[in-house]
Parts: structure tokens; sequence; C-alpha cells
């Protein structure tokens, strides 16, 4: 009798909910709207509603800590600019490896919970993955610039569930359409690597369409995702490439644009670097010994800068605690960027940022064919662990991608 009371509880508020017109605010304009009456179209059972298949882990640790189940609990909207997506695809990045491994999980666990309400590895079962590509299902009620059917991707920021499981949520600032021209399996590929790069770039960098015509450019680590999105980026903005990445990876640097290619196997990097020309802009994606003698090849007093995606800032709270890591991070990044300064040069740190804005521009870019997607290998749902394996080996050419649709 309570679970009859329940379903019919249930079904009644949904009616209502979906009903009704209600006034939204447009996510990317300052326009109010009446948002159009939305009614469920879709028919599912109260145990589909309520646990889907998706890949978790229960702590951190290798690789045999992932675990497939059929029982995960389904996404909830909990705030009205949040959308639920079926996922297609999704890729792996090396974030997640390292998430698996419990890196930087004090510092996401004050972003879950910052007043420490919860006790300690309440944050799992954990799904890992942040690219997704897909469709969406249903919209919080201020959603008003997507709407269900629409395919979309999106980069989910790292505090949240991930997109190795059947649906996801997302806020509707992380999201945008996706391109037309890619398939789910292209698409799922880009939005982290995208954005990590175009924030690197763009945000911190400061290069856009209007003034990288022309200026040196020098990527590290350029076979990877990050790379292999970033010499795109530059050359579609008018940008001189020089890449740095192993001799067998030559052949798609080059494809990709890169103007001078510098094999790191073939004999010291910077005796190499020394025959070319002074750079306008360093991105640095190796990090490590590279970050102490690589600044040295930009044009001093010049506005030139050195962005590195490599920074201490989650390790450093994963030691120290989160006062103390932000505390040592900031004299950290501070120290360097005086350093730096005194030798008439910009010193940056980068980080990943979720924005659906950007992807929008990065959209624009795919559709006009002057970003590809560099696809390495793409697994089914059921081999997520040797997808991991995969990327855990390192040497990436591209990005691996998860096909979620494939259960076999």
């Amino acid at each position: 009798m309570y679970l009859k009371m329940h379903l019919f509880s249930r079904r009644a508020y949904s009616g209502l909910l979906f009903s009704q017109g209600s006034m939204a605010t447009c996510l990317r304009s300052s326009k109010s709207l009446i948002k159009p009456r939305l009614y469920r179209n879709i028919s599912l059972s109260c145990q589909r509603c309520t646990v889907m298949a998706s890949w978790i882990i229960d702590r951190y640790g290798r690789n045999d800590v992932l675990r497939f189940t059929n029982n995960m609990m389904f996404p909830i909207i909990h705030f009205p600019n949040e959308v639920i997506i079926k996922v297609h695809a999704a890729s792996l990045n090396p974030i997640d490896v390292n998430m698996r491994n419990g890196y930087g999980a004090a510092a996401l666990n004050v972003k879950r919970d910052p007043l420490k309400l919860k006790s300690t590895g309440s944050e799992f079962p954990l799904t890992l993955g942040r690219d997704v590509s897909g469709v969406i299902m249903e919209c919080g009620l201020n959603v008003s610039y997507f709407k269900p059917g629409d395919e979309v991707w999106a980069a989910i920021a790292p505090w949240k569930q991930g997109t190795i499981s059947e649906f996801v949520v997302a806020s509707g600032n992380e999201i945008s359409h996706k391109p037309k021209c890619l398939s789910h399996m292209e698409a799922a590929s880009l939005p982290y690597v995208g954005l990590t790069a175009w924030s690197a770039i763009n945000q911190i960098g400061g290069l856009n369409q209007d003034n990288c015509s022309g200026k040196r450019i020098l990527i590290f680590g350029a076979s990877g995702g990050v790379g292999t999105f970033a010499i795109q980026l530059m050359k579609a903005w008018g940008g001189h490439v020089t890449a740095v990445c192993s001799q067998d990876a030559s052949s798609l640097v080059k494809k990709l644009g890169a103007d001078d290619v510098i094999d790191y196997k073939s004999g010291d990097v910077a005796e190499q670097l020394k025959m070319l020309p002074l750079f306008d802009f360093i991105l640095d994606n190796v990090g490590g010994p590279t970050e102490k003698w690589s600044p040295d090849f930009l044009k001093k007093w010049s506005g030139a800068t050195y962005v590195t995606l490599v920074t201490p800032f989650l390790l450093n709270v994963d030691r120290l605690g989160v006062a103390d890591g932000m505390l040592q991070t900031g004299v950290t990044i501070g120290t360097k960027a005086v350093k730096h300064l005194c030798k008439g040069i910009h010193y940056r740190w980068a980080f990943f940022t979720p924005s659906g804005q950007s992807l929008d521009e990065i959209a624009k870019l795919v559709d006009s064919g002057k970003i590809h997607p560099v696809v390495e290998q793409v697994f089914s749902f059921s081999e997520v662990p040797k997808a991991f394996l995969r990327l855990e080996g390192g040497h990436a050419r591209g990005k691996t991608v998860i096909n979620v649709i494939n259960k076999k």
C-alpha cells in the first residue's frame, strides 16, 4: 500500500512539475523567456528511474579498484540550472587515472562538502570520467538554452560524479551543443583537453584570434590530448608552432599543422632549441626539469609568457591539508612569478575550467574544419579497465574514448 501511494505521489508531482509553464532566465542571455510547457515523453519503470549501469570505485588505488555495477543511483536534478544527459560516449584523461589513485582527494572533498558535514569516504561510490557527449533527457526549470533531445557535449567538474555511466548530471553552464560534424565518439574526445588548452592559452596566456598571428609558440608534450588540440588552436589563430614530442609522433603533429618538430629522444632539447628563434609563448604539458630551463627561450621584456599545466596545488593540499596547502601554493606561485618577472617574462599556472561558453567557441572552430578530434582508440563500455591501462601506459597519440552505448 505504501509503495502504491509513493508511486502515485511521485507521478502526480511529476505531472504538476512538467505540465505548467514557468518563467526561466536564459543561461547565456540576460533576457527572460516564457518557458514552453514540457511533458515527459519517455516512459521508464520505477526501477529504471532509480538505478543505472556505471563504472565506479569504492576506494582509491590501482586499476583493480574499478568495479562495474548495474545498481548505481540514478542522477537527480538538485538545482534548477541542471540537466540529465544520456551518455553516448565518454573519454579518459590523465586526471582520471590520478583521481583513481587518490590524487587531489582532500581538495576535491572540500569542494564536495565545504562544511564537512559528511563522514570520511562519503564521496564513494565514485564515478570517474570528465568528458561526455550525449543527449539531454531532462532539464531543470531554469534551463532555457537547451531542451530534451538536444545533442550536447561537456566536461564535468572533477568534484562531481563522472561520465563513465549511462546518465550524468551537468550544470547548464557546463554544456554546449555538440558540433554537427562530429559523431558522439569523436565529440567525447575534445571537451576536457580543449577547455584545458583554452584556459591556458586564452584565459591565462591572453592569446586570441586577434593577437596571435605571427607569434612563435612552443608546446611541450605536443602529441597528447592537450598538445594536439593546442597545435590546432594556435594554427587556427595564425601562430607559428614548434612541437616537442618523440620521433614516432612527428608525423601526427605535422599533420595537425606544427611548423617545426623537436624530437626529445634524439638529443638534448635545449641544444636543439638554441638553433631556433626565441618564442612569444610556451605551453608546458610536461613540467619537472623542463620548467627550469625552458623559460630561457622566451623573448625578454616583450610580454612573452610561460604557462604550465603541471602545478603542485592539489598535491600540496593532499600533503599539508587545505589551509597549509593553499598557503604553500600561494607562496610558490608568487615566488616564481616575481622571479621570472624580474627576467622580463610572465610565469603562469593554468587549470582546467568547465565552461559551456568556451565550448561554444570551440564548436565553431570544429564545424569550420579548423580543429579535428584525435582519437587513438575506442573501447566498449565493458572494457573500461583496459582503457585505463592503455592510458596509464603513457605515450598517448590522442584520446582514449569509451563507447558507453556499446555494452559488449
